[in-house]
């Protein structure tokens, strides 16, 4: 029993693609939000995002596995950078765990 070398395959038919400059619009802007909310699994979460030119400000959240919920909110610019801040909102939860008896305490 050894090592066996994986067995290399050659592609071929593929299309070769030419990389050059890509066309930035003059000033870009958009926005989209979107989120989830699936009380099967609990995954809760939120985002938004609006960019006008050179800036960009937006935000998200998520439930933590705690029962807090995370909001980040952020800007970014080319003189400030990237800069957020993050809230947590809400008690914490903590789960409650039943004591373990028995087992092996000793080394092995």
């Amino acid at each position: 029993a050894g090592y066996a070398a994986p067995a290399a395959h050659a592609v071929t038919g593929g299309h070769a693609i030419a990389a050059g400059p890509v066309a930035v619009p003059a000033h870009p802007k958009y926005q989209f939000n979107y989120g989830v909310a699936d009380g099967l699994t609990g995954d809760h979460k939120t985002q938004s995002e609006v960019r006008d030119g050179g800036h960009v400000k937006g935000s998200y959240s998520v439930a933590e596995p705690d029962g807090t919920l995370r909001v980040v909110e952020y800007a970014a610019d080319d003189v400030n950078g990237f800069n957020a801040v993050v809230k947590k909102i809400g008690p914490q939860i903590h789960p409650h765990h039943a004591p373990v008896y028995g087992g092996h305490h000793g080394h092995y």
